[in-house]
């Protein structure tokens, strides 16, 4: 892997991250399909010049994870260099244009390379990147795309982990992280076509007054000419206009995005000379304000109880690869449920995944990948946390190349994500360790950064390790709400030690309650393992029984306090972790089946969140 960074730090990235639309000066078409595709576990593919053709592939789809693909263990464990390989068409008639070719995601690190020249790098394995391929294609011609891939996991990347070898030579993923170390092409590829002169990006922040609103926006293009905006409602009708590369729509009588009950306006931005269109982008946007505000979340002034789930991006065959059905799916289950809100654990999801939010009307909690930031394959268990053990995660040689690298990742997924109706807070890390005494000017660095790249000053919060206590935790005071992940009931006092676990869930909360002060406190985690098959009576751990006791019991607690204001179930659904005795198979939190079927704890919730009004406790 050194030397897969060290050549891909010499290319730069262009940092358009606009998704791609078609207009009337605008293409994209997909490259998606089946690719080759093959392992390089010698990493020698650079110098056997495979940039130019693969020499022994197989066939994968793209966009998809590699691995539940084979049937063999070492290709579905597969860690280290990986290829791929399509060709594509490119029309004659959009040379003199922009080219470039858009991943939605590769997961960790690519090297992208076009009929035979490397075009770009990119580390990262959530967010989108762009390859300039203008002077590179032939046009009115077939061309070569090939990308050389790695899931290799380092203590300075995002997220955190190591890369072992066995006794056979064959390199191992050790993950800091409780879900499975997917790899591959994850996101669809697009080929984008823009003019030379063209719209880079666009940032839009909200002002309420009575029932008019006003959109504040700036527009960045790549060029001086001038630029027009304009906004239209539902129905097609324009009802604001400005000119110039910042200003402000007054939009008159106002339709404010609100939770299930959406309203998305089309922004239309253009580049135009005289009468001419030089370039057009157009989007959905929604209209509403978010803050915190005396132990309160406040969407367009209004209180909000926050109830939903932590998610991952994982499903059955196809991984971490985007699959349009599953996410049809995911909503309409957390729409049955009476959820509203969910936490983009513990990555950047899909584009995709945020336009459907926007659309549907749900509360996103965004997350950088900043997960297994501790020294321990079980952080879930948080072993080394409120103990005394100085673990020292930010005093690490490793610390200022992590930092850089959580920078970047927070740079893109609010560069590509803060126009979005759906998204209302940032999540800048999950379960770091966070006792030790690097922890503050670490936090400090990153929290002041996400406040300083969102126009909207969207409120930031992290997830807060189970037993990271209100007198041991460093760096929750950065946070504008708090989040807690809690597992009393499960890791800690489970079983019939179900009442010693309330009282010492009460007796921690009595702590947060006392230091929070403005603060209020949701909780982006608890649950109990089940399997969908287990039932028993008396209840043990594991059978579907235990799980709604557990629940009845945490729920009992959060019914207690005032200042908590959110409960994201930990998770949605059952999803694939590394093999060990923790885990049957994966993670069983689910409160549907890897399926995406209920289990019964999925009743239980859907009688409580019915009930519960949107101001619940406001």
């Amino acid at each position: 892997m050194q030397k897969f960074h060290a050549k891909a730090r010499k290319k730069m990235m262009k940092t358009s991250l606009l998704y791609p639309v078609n207009s009337t000066s605008r293409r994209f078409s997909s490259l998606d399909g089946m690719w080759r595709f093959q392992f390089d576990p010698e990493s020698a593919g650079v110098a056997a010049n495979w940039a130019g053709g693969l020499p022994d592939s197989v066939t994968m789809p793209v966009p998809a994870s590699f691995c539940d693909f084979f049937t063999d263990k070492d290709s579905r464990e597969y860690t280290g260099d990986f290829w791929y390989e399509t060709d594509f068409f490119v029309p004659g008639e959009w040379q003199g244009c922009e080219l470039n070719i858009r991943f939605g995601s590769v997961t960790h690190r690519a090297r992208v390379f076009v009929n035979g020249t490397e075009v770009v790098s990119h580390e990262g394995g959530f967010l989108p990147f762009l390859a300039p391929v203008t002077d590179v294609v032939n046009y009115n011609g077939m061309n070569k795309l090939v990308v050389l891939a790695n899931n290799e996991l380092n203590e300075y990347m995002l997220p955190a982990g190591t890369t072992g070898v066995l006794s056979n030579g064959k390199k191992m993923s050790a993950p800091y992280f409780d879900f499975y170390n997917y790899a591959g092409i994850h996101r669809p590829v697009k080929l984008v076509v823009t003019p030379k002169e063209s719209i880079v990006d666009y940032t839009v922040s909200y002002r309420l007054d009575g029932a008019d609103a006003f959109v504040d926006y700036t527009v960045e293009t790549s060029g001086s000419s001038p630029v027009a905006v304009e906004l239209y409602d539902a129905e097609g009708a324009k009802v604001a206009e400005s000119a110039g590369a910042a200003g402000t729509l007054t939009v008159k009588d106002a339709h404010l995005w609100n939770v299930h009950a959406s309203y998305l306006y089309k922004i239309v931005i253009r580049i135009v000379d005289g009468d001419k269109v030089v370039d057009e982008y157009y989007e959905k946007i929604g209209i509403r304000t978010f803050e915190v505000k005396n132990q309160r979340f406040l969407l367009n002034g209004k209180s909000v109880y926050l109830r939903g789930f932590g998610k991952h991006e994982d499903a059955d065959i196809r991984g971490r690869g985007l699959d349009l059905a599953t996410v049809k799916r995911d909503f309409e289950c957390m729409k049955w449920i009476g959820a509203n809100c969910f936490r983009t654990s513990h990555y950047p999801y899909a584009d995709e995944v945020y336009q459907m939010a926007d659309e549907e009307g749900f509360l996103i909690i965004d997350e950088v990948p900043a997960v297994g930031f501790m020294e321990s394959t079980m952080n879930f268990l948080a072993a080394n946390q409120g103990n005394g053990k100085k673990v020292g995660w930010f005093e690490k040689e490793t610390t200022p190349q992590l930092l850089v690298n959580h920078k970047q990742a927070l740079r893109e997924m609010i560069t590509r994500d803060k126009n979005h109706a759906c998204v209302v807070a940032w999540s800048i890390l999950n379960e770091p360790q966070c006792t030790s005494e690097g922890t503050e000017a670490y936090f400090k660095e990153v929290f002041d950064y996400a406040h300083e790249l969102d126009v909207q000053k969207r409120p930031r919060t992290y997830a807060i390790v189970m037993m990271s206590l209100p007198n041991t935790s460093k760096g929750w005071q950065f946070s504008d709400f708090l989040s807690l992940n809690r597992y009393y009931g499960w890791y800690v006092m489970g079983g019939y030690q179900m009442c010693d676990a309330e009282v010492g869930f009460r007796k921690e909360l009595d702590g947060w309650q006392a230091i929070a002060g403005d603060r209020p406190l949701i909780f982006t985690e608890y649950g109990a393992d089940t399997l969908p098959s287990e039932h028993k009576l008396p209840s043990v751990m594991w059978s579907q029984e235990y799980q709604d006791e557990y629940l009845e019991m945490n729920h009992r607690v959060f019914d207690s306090y005032d200042f908590i204001q959110g409960e994201l179930v930990w998770n949605f659904a059952d999803f694939q972790t590394t093999e060990g005795i923790m885990r049957a198979n994966g993670n069983k939190k689910g409160v549907f089946t890897r399926q995406r079927q209920p289990k019964d704890a999925a009743f239980v919730f859907k009688a409580r969140w019915e009930s519960l009004p949107l101001d619940y406790k406001g």
